[in-house]
C-alpha cells in the first residue's frame, strides 16, 4: 500500500465544525449527508421551470447515539466498504453506530448499532438514540400509510411538476421504527441492532425492497452484500500513488464520491437521473445548483468514470437520450432546428436554469454532451448505444442545431456563432467563443463520421459548417483568444481556452499550447471553481513540465475540506459542497495528465510523466475495447498487464490488443495475464487487425 496508514479510511476524533462537510453516503439513487434529517432521491424534483430543485425527503436514520459516561470518540469513513462508523469507547462499553447507503440494493439505507461490554458486570448498559427526524417535507405532501411488517410508512407526491401539467413523482418511505434507547442486558456480552429504510417511487417497490432488507437481516447478508458490491467496484478501478500520502487519499476520495453518484453496475432499471455538481446528498431549494445536471457531468465527471466502467458511462448517455424531447423543445423555442440540451437539466430535458441568459447563450453544452458519446464509442466500439440506444439520433440532432445556429459571413467566408456565453461566465453575448466553436466543429465532424459508420446519409451542411467554422486565433501573439474581441490579460473565471488542448484535442503546436497556458494562468480567478487547475496541470504535462503541473494541482487541496475529503466549490469553503465537478477535474489531472492517456478514434494513447514527488502511479482496470488493463508507471519504465477475460456485464466484445511505441515503432502484443514492461516513452494501445474485423476506420 502506498501510504503509511490505510489511505482508504478517513478517520477523525472530532466532526467538522461546519456540518456541510460531513461525509455524504450515496448509491446512485439515494443520497444523504450523515446525521442530516434531509435526504434526496435521484430524479425526484419539485418546482416548475427555474424553481425546480431536488425534493427534500425526510430521513428516519438522522440519529445520534449518546452514552452518559466519558468516552473516546472516533468517526471513520471506510471507502473500501462505503460505511461510516461512529465509535464510542468508554470504560464499560464500546458502542459502534454504522451507516450506509446500500450499494447493491439502491432503495435501501441502513443503520446498525453494536454494543460490546468491556468489563464483566451484572448491570445493564443503555445508550440513547437522539433523532432529528420529522415525517414532513416542504416539497412532498406526506401522509401516513398502514404499517408494513412492523415498518412505519409514509407516502406522498411532490407539490409541483417540472413542466405545466407534468408528472409529479410519488415517494414511499418504509422504515424500522427507531426507539429512544437501546439496552445491553446483564447476561449479554454484546448485542447488535439493525434498522433499515427503503425509499421508492411506488408502494410495490417500497414493500419489495423492505422485504429484501428484512430477509438479508435475517440471514446475516445485509452488510456483506453491500460490502461485496463496493469490493466489486474497486476491483474494476484503482488509482494509487506512491510518494504522496495526501495525493493518494485525495484521488481515492474523488473516486469514492464520484462512484457514489452513479448507479450500481448491476442496475437494470435505466432510471438513472444524471449527476449534479453537489451529488445526490445536496441540491435542495436554493442549494448546490438545485441538484440540476450541467456540463459538469459530461465534461468533468464522466471521463474518469468512463475509463473504467463502460456500463456507468452508458448510463450517462442514456440519461441524455432520455431528455431529447426536452432538448428538441428548447431548440424550437429558440427558433432553431435539432436538439438544444439545457444548460441546467432535471428530468424532462427542458431548460430549468433560473436565469434565462445561461440557457440561451451557454450553448457549448451541446458539444460537451456529444464529446461524451464520442469518447464512449472510441473506448468501446459499442454501436448498440447509437442504434437501438438512439445515440445517433442525438448526435444528428445536435449537428442540425449547429447548422441552424451559425451565421455565414461573406466577408471572411466563415460561419460564426454569435451571441454566446463561453465556459468563462464573466463574459456573455460574445461572438465566436473559441471553446464553443471548437466543440461545435468537433461534434459536427463526429456526426459525419458516425453517419458514415452507420451508412446514414449525412447532410452536406454538416461537413461544410465544420470545415468553415471560425476558430479565433491571434497570429501575432500565436495564441487562442477566448472569443472575438477578447483583450489579452483580462480576468478569466475558470478554465476555458486552455481546454482546447484537453479535453477537446484541437491540434496545435507546442508553442501555441504554451502561449495559451501562459496567457490565461495569471489572469484566472484564484478563487474560481475547483476544477480549473487540473486543466492547467494537464496542459503543462503535455509540455513536459511535470513540476509546474504538480504545483498547480496542489492548489486543489485548498478545496478539500477534511477530515472526510469532502470538496467545496471554492477554496474558501464556499459554493457547492461535495463538489463532484472539482473532484472530476482533479481525477482527470491524474488519469489523463500523469498518464498522458488520450481517447482517440483508433487507439488509446499514453505519454506518462511523473513529478519528482511521485515514484509510482498504479492505475488498475482501464477498460478499452472490452479488455481491462492494469498499468504501473514509474520514472523510467511502464508495466502493463492485460487481465484474463471474465464474463462481463457490459457485453462489449473484446479484441486482441498490442502496444505501439512512438519513437521506436516497436510493437508489443498484449497477452492476458503476462506483464509487459518497457522503457518509458509515448505510445498507444491499438487493436490488432484481424480478417474478421468489421470496424471501418
Amino acid at each position: 500500500m502506498s501510504c503509511q496508514s490505510d489511505p482508504y479510511i478517513f478517520s477523525s476524533d472530532t466532526l467538522p465544525s461546519d456540518l456541510r462537510f460531513l461525509p455524504p453516503l450515496a448509491n446512485g439513487l439515494l443520497g444523504w449527508r450523515v446525521y442530516n434529517n434531509i435526504m434526496h432521491m435521484g430524479g425526484v424534483y419539485n418546482g416548475e421551470g427555474g424553481r425546480c430543485h431536488r425534493a427534500d425527503v425526510p430521513c428516519p436514520l438522522a440519529v445520534r447515539v449518546m452514552i452518559e459516561e466519558p468516552a473516546r470518540h472516533t468517526y471513520s469513513l471506510n471507502t473500501h466498504t462505503g460505511v461510516f462508523t461512529h465509535t464510542m469507547s468508554s470504560a464499560s462499553v464500546t458502542v459502534s453506530q454504522s451507516l450506509y447507503s446500500h450499494r447493491y440494493y439502491p432503495n435501501l439505507m441502513v443503520m446498525e448499532v453494536l454494543l460490546v461490554r468491556q468489563v464483566t458486570s451484572e448491570e445493564p448498559i443503555t445508550v440513547q438514540l437522539l433523532s432529528s427526524f420529522t415525517p414532513q417535507s416542504k416539497d412532498i405532501a406526506f401522509q401516513s400509510g398502514p404499517d408494513y411488517k412492523g415498518g412505519s410508512h409514509i407516502y406522498g407526491k411532490t407539490t409541483s411538476a417540472e413542466i405545466p401539467g407534468g408528472f409529479c413523482p410519488e415517494v414511499h418511505l418504509i422504515w424500522t421504527p427507531i426507539p429512544p434507547s437501546l439496552t445491553l442486558l446483564p447476561e449479554q456480552s454484546q448485542a447488535r441492532w439493525g434498522f433499515i429504510l427503503t425509499v421508492a417511487n411506488s408502494l410495490d417497490s417500497a414493500e419489495a425492497s423492505f422485504d429484501e432488507g428484512l430477509s438479508l437481516m435475517a440471514t446475516g447478508g445485509l452488510r456483506p452484500s453491500h460490502e461485496k458490491a463496493w469490493k466489486e467496484l474497486w476491483l474494476q478501478s484503482k488509482v494509487e500513488v506512491v510518494g504522496s500520502e495526501s495525493l493518494c487519499k485525495a484521488v481515492i476520495g474523488c473516486l469514492f464520491y464520484l462512484l457514489g453518484a452513479f448507479p450500481s453496475i448491476h442496475d437494470t432499471t435505466r432510471s438513472f437521473g444524471g449527476v449534479s455538481p453537489g451529488g445526490l446528498s445536496n441540491g435542495g431549494d436554493g442549494q448546490d445548483y438545485w441538484g440540476h445536471v450541467f456540463w459538469d457531468q459530461d465534461i468533468w465527471m464522466y471521463p474518469g468514470i468512463a475509463l473504467f466502467y463502460p456500463k456507468l458511462a452508458r448510463a450517462v448517455l442514456e440519461y441524455r437520450v432520455g431528455t431529447m424531447d426536452g432538448a428538441k423543445d428548447n431548440a424550437q423555442k429558440q427558433g432553431y432546428k435539432g436538439l438544444k440540451f439545457p444548460w441546467e437539466s432535471a428530468v424532462s430535458g427542458r431548460e430549468v436554469c433560473p436565469e434565462d441568459i445561461y440557457g440561451q447563450q451557454e450553448i457549448h453544452i451541446n458539444g460537451d454532451v456529444t464529446l461524451a458519446f464520442q469518447h464512449y464509442l472510441y473506448l468501446t466500439e459499442d454501436l448498440s448505444m447509437f442504434t437501438e440506444g438512439r445515440g445517433s439520433e442525438l448526435i444528428y440532432g445536435v449537428a442540425d442545431y449547429w447548422v441552424s445556429r451559425v451565421t455565414w459571413n461573406p466577408g471572411d467566408q466563415k460561419y460564426h456563432l454569435l451571441g454566446v456565453m463561453p465556459p468563462d461566465e464573466y463574459y456573455y453575448n460574445v461572438n465566436n467563443s473559441v471553446y464553443t466553436n471548437t466543440a461545435a466543429k468537433f461534434s459536427l465532424q463526429f456526426a459525419v463520421e458516425l453517419a458514415a459508420l452507420l451508412r446514414h446519409p449525412a447532410p452536406k451542411e454538416w461537413q461544410e459548417v465544420a470545415e468553415n467554422l471560425q476558430i479565433p486565433f491571434d497570429e501575432e501573439s500565436q495564441y487562442h483568444p477566448e472569443y472575438d474581441g477578447y483583450t489579452k490579460g483580462h480576468p478569466v473565471k475558470q478554465a476555458d481556452a486552455v481546454m482546447l488542448g484537453y479535453p477537446l484535442g484541437l491540434p496545435m503546436s507546442l508553442e501555441v499550447r504554451k502561449n495559451d497556458l501562459e496567457a490565461y494562468e495569471p489572469v484566472t480567478d484564484p478563487h474560481g471553481p475547483a476544477m480549473t487547475w487540473g486543466m492547467f496541470a494537464i496542459g503543462w504535462l503535455e509540455l513536459g513540465e511535470a513540476e509546474k503541473a504538480h504545483g498547480l494541482l496542489q492548489k486543489c487541496f485548498n478545496n478539500i475540506q477534511g477530515p472526510f475529503q469532502v470538496w467545496s466549490e471554492s477554496s474558501d469553503g464556499s459554493g457547492a459542497v461535495n463538489f463532484l465537478t472539482g473532484m472530476g477535474g482533479f481525477l482527470q489531472a491524474v488519469l489523463f495528465g500523469y498518464t498522458g492517456f488520450r481517447v482517440q478514434r483508433d487507439c488509446l494513447a499514453f505519454s506518462p510523466l511523473l513529478p519528482k514527488d511521485i515514484s509510482e502511479l498504479c492505475v488498475r482496470g482501464v477498460n478499452y475495447l472490452g479488455s481491462q488493463m492494469d498499468w504501473l508507471m514509474r520514472k523510467d519504465d511502464i508495466c502493463i498487464i492485460l487481465r484474463e477475460q471474465t464474463s462481463s456485464a457490459d457485453k462489449i466484445p473484446s479484441h486482441n490488443l498490442h502496444v505501439v511505441l512512438k519513437a521506436s515503432g516497436t510493437i508489443i502484443p498484449l497477452v492476458p495475464g503476462q506483464p509487459v514492461t518497457f522503457a518509458r516513452e509515448p505510445g498507444c494501445i491499438c487493436k490488432t487487425a484481424s480478417p474478421s474485423s468489421c470496424w471501418p476506420f
